[in-house]
């Protein structure tokens, strides 16, 4: 299933817009795909607490770990759960505030130039085949949507900020990616 991208949002898709974003630089393209790795509480899933970060909602009374993370204002573009759902958070013509201090291939403020998509998961528990059939849809889409990233890069947030973050973990496969991407019709350079 080939997802539609209008003005920046993903169609038939779940939307809860973040107010964590604002404009790219004025000459600034997505060039990258940055694939995260997120669970709240950290090695649980579901409860919605994803959602609450990224609108600035989280209960820092709910989990003795929110009480740490409840301040961050950070959000991705998309998050794919663990059943493969997507929600979308931040237009994709928008700079979302997902990768922090980071670099690739020697620019700086990896969120000027980047798409942030985030998985459920953890670095150590095996990510559901339905999370690499909708990233793979996902990487396609928007390669066929936007030009700037026909062939861009996919790289997790381990390598753009390294030493600071995991994620997507040692859990993430990506040459189980790289075959469903290579099953799919359109762009799907890895």
């Amino acid at each position: 299933m080939h997802l539609t991208i209008k003005d920046g949002w993903l169609e038939g898709v779940r939307q809860l817009r973040s107010p964590n974003f604002d404009r790219r630089p004025e000459d600034a393209q997505p060039t990258l795909l940055v694939v995260h790795g997120i669970s709240l509480p950290p090695g649980e899933f579901g409860g919605g607490h994803i959602d609450r970060l990224f609108t600035n909602e989280l209960d820092p009374c709910a989990h003795p770990y929110f009480a740490e993370i409840a301040h961050l204002r950070v959000a991705s573009h998309v998050l794919i759960d663990r059943a493969g759902e997507v929600t979308q958070y931040v237009s994709f013509l928008d700079r979302a505030w997902h990768a922090g201090e980071s670099s690739h291939c020697g620019r700086s403020r990896c969120n000027d130039f980047s798409v942030g998509i985030e998985l459920e998961g953890t670095d150590d528990f095996p990510y559901a085949p339905v999370q690499y059939e909708a990233l793979a849809r996902m990487v396609v889409s928007l390669r066929s949507a936007y030009g700037s990233l026909r062939e861009a890069e996919i790289v997790g947030h381990c390598d753009i900020a390294p030493g600071r973050k995991t994620d997507p973990g040692p859990a993430f496969d990506w040459t189980r990616l790289q075959a469903v991407l290579a099953g799919l019709p359109g762009p799907r350079y890895v």
